[in-house]
């Protein structure tokens, strides 16, 4: 783990600053509650409740809070590894995918495991210069550790032109 990655481990795992991250850069997912539980060079655990804010007419959370909470599991591994990185790296979701299991209630937990994988395609990106792409899982799980969802984000990774 590099200096830069530590910093960013220390502030995603810091509650009030990430929360006023997202609120500045996420706002979506500040008002949703969307959370980062935990976060390491390995796996990075999100949640988001059931509220107001996040429900469907249907009485569970609504499918946008869900993908939200999931891509930012993924989105923050990511993140971590192109933090204050020289060359800059751009990343992008280019995909998403989605399979639901059960009724979302109560606050739903995701979890990305894929840390080094991630780290690799990215070094990877830096090394040839060329884009690359990484197809991360995400799967929440309800507090009995039930399935819930379980997504795939397309990302995508390409080091900036200077002067960009």
């Amino acid at each position: 783990m590099n200096s830069s990655q530590q910093r960013f481990f220390k502030l995603a795992n810091h509650p009030f600053k990430f929360r006023m991250y997202l609120l500045t850069r996420l706002p979506a997912a500040f008002f949703s509650g969307v959370k980062v539980r935990e976060i390491n060079e390995e796996r990075c655990v999100t949640s988001v409740p059931y509220k107001w804010l996040t429900q469907n007419p249907f009485h569970s959370t609504y499918f946008a809070s869900l993908a939200m909470a999931a891509e930012m599991s993924t989105g923050t591994i990511a993140l971590s590894n192109v933090y204050e990185r020289k060359p800059s790296i751009s990343m992008l979701v280019t995909k998403m995918e989605a399979t639901y299991f059960k009724k979302a209630t109560g606050t739903i937990f995701f979890t990305c495991e894929q840390g080094e994988e991630i780290a690799s395609i990215i070094d990877e990106a830096v090394k040839t210069g060329e884009g690359k792409s990484a197809i991360a899982k995400s799967t929440g799980k309800n507090k009995f550790g039930e399935i819930v969802a379980e997504f795939l984000f397309t990302w995508s990774f390409k080091t900036k032109s200077p002067g960009k």
